[in-house]
């Protein structure tokens, strides 16, 4: 996987460059993933997802030179949305004129079936869910696994510190230490992916 970049303003002022290949592989590395999810999520079968991926990445790349980034914003996360989830009507619009002819009950359950759009409520939740599982691949290497197994069952999977720290042989407070450097470190991370450093 290519090195992700600093921050999403320097990646997006890559993209906009001519010979932006590397920089292109880079966010998709970056965003496709979150796309392709986001299209899952929304009753899309794989191919399907991975078509609306592409698709969102060509829209990237033709709209991209007149997007605005405005830092603390939450502007390009939005705009992301906006992509992602009107490719996401254009395939059911389209999944609707090839269903129509039919006319038999199936057709009409399937026309029936298909999903609402992503909210942005739920994009959001995705998209911070995503960020977190980027910054944590990145910085789960710069500690040792135990300081990493405090910090993971105590604030991901909601272990009580003492419990965690008997399983892990540490004391309370090294567990509650671990914890705060590794959650520092991730909030770092994170704000460096979204461009708010």
């Amino acid at each position: 996987m290519p090195e992700l970049p600093s921050t999403s303003e320097t990646l997006i002022a890559r993209v906009r460059q001519p010979d932006a290949g590397t920089a292109w592989a880079e966010f998709d590395a970056l965003y496709g993933p979150l796309v392709y999810r986001t299209a899952r999520r929304g009753g899309l079968q794989d191919a399907d997802a991975e078509d609306v991926r592409q698709d969102v990445l060509r829209a990237v790349a033709g709209a991209i030179g007149r997007f605005e980034h405005a830092p603390g914003t939450g502007s390009f996360r939005r705009w992301l949305f906006t992509l992602v989830r009107n490719r996401l009507a254009d395939f059911y619009r389209s999944a609707r004129h090839r269903d129509r002819g039919r006319g038999d009950t199936d057709g009409v359950r399937q026309l029936a079936a298909v999903p609402a759009p992503p909210s942005e409520a739920d994009w959001e939740v995705e998209f911070e869910r995503h960020l977190f599982g980027v910054a944590a691949g990145r910085v789960r290497g710069e500690f040792q696994p135990h300081t990493w197994q405090a910090f993971w069952r105590t604030a991901v999977d909601g272990g009580p510190a003492p419990a965690v720290a008997a399983e892990l042989g540490m004391s309370v407070g090294a567990v509650h230490v671990a914890r705060s450097r590794v959650l520092a470190r991730l909030r770092a991370e994170v704000a460096a992916l979204t461009g708010d450093d």
